[in-house]
């Protein structure tokens, strides 16, 4: 099963002349994820085929683009607010544990992550854009470049370049353990900067992707930016998460450690 899954992943990246695939982390992928991949290349081999008859040139428009919705949607963006950026973020939810009690719960310790410019690929086929987090679990954390690379389809990189490479647009991380921070300011697109709060948060819907280990989705969250943010940036959204999730206890546990996540970020402002 899984070896025909890979030959399947490989023949449509040839189809492509797509770039060469980041290494699949076969150890920890189940079968159900391996042909999530596969879907998900297939389905770019279909958009490659639709381009070459396509007289209108695919748009990095994100004036009508609509936000993914949980069961138990988040409160909208405010009033007056347009979207900025989408980012597709790849990193580690971080906890910690108390290893003298094994029934402990982890505790949450912040998060690290590289964002990557999917604002394009949301905009223009959204249904792209929706198996972005799920897929690009299956590929190892070390390789985030070749990640980028390889899940942007290379017919997007040539109608809708610069933007749609999938290029590195940021950077997530905490200041302080109630402060998500992004740094948005390190790519080309200087989008800006933004210390965060938490202002509401949803359970991922039950089909949402596991991590390597299985472990769950992370919730969607709805935050605001607090004072010192720049570039106009007041409300991020974290939707279409994948894994991150901690275990139920401490059981086995170290003292530290990091579970694997991808999500998407939504960047309002104005």
């Amino acid at each position: 099963m899984r070896a025909s899954l890979f030959l399947s992943v490989l023949s449509v990246s040839s189809v492509m002349a797509a770039p060469v695939l980041p290494e699949i982390n076969a150890n920890s992928a189940h079968a159900d994820s391996l042909k999530k991949v596969s879907e998900y290349f297939n389905l770019l081999a279909v958009k490659v085929q639709q381009s070459k008859f396509e007289s209108a040139v695919p748009t990095c428009d994100l004036s009508k683009v609509v936000m993914p919705q949980a069961p138990s949607p988040l409160p909208a963006p405010s009033f007056g607010l347009n979207l900025k950026h989408v980012a597709l973020g790849r990193g580690t939810q971080n906890y910690t544990c108390d290893t003298t009690n094994a029934t402990a719960v982890p505790v949450a310790n912040g998060a690290v992550a590289s964002l990557f410019n999917a604002s394009c690929i949301v905009s223009a086929y959204p249904d792209i854009g929706a198996m972005l987090s799920g897929v690009s679990m299956n590929f190892n954390l070390s390789n985030l470049a070749s990640i980028a690379s390889s899940l942007s389809p290379s017919f997007l990189k040539q109608t809708l370049a610069p933007t749609s490479g999938m290029a590195v647009s940021g950077a997530h991380y905490f200041t302080n353990a109630s402060t998500p921070f992004f740094n948005m300011d390190a790519s080309q697109w200087k989008i800006g900067e933004a210390p965060c709060a938490k202002n509401n948060s949803t359970p991922a819907p039950e089909a949402a992707a596991k991590g390597q280990g299985g472990e769950k989705a992370v919730p969607w969250l709805k935050l605001v930016t607090r004072p010192g943010a720049t570039g106009g940036l007041q409300e991020i959204y974290r939707v279409e998460t994948a894994g991150g999730s901690a275990p139920e206890t401490c059981k086995g546990m170290p003292a530290a450690f990091e579970v694997q996540y991808a999500a998407q970020y939504w960047f309002y402002g104005n």
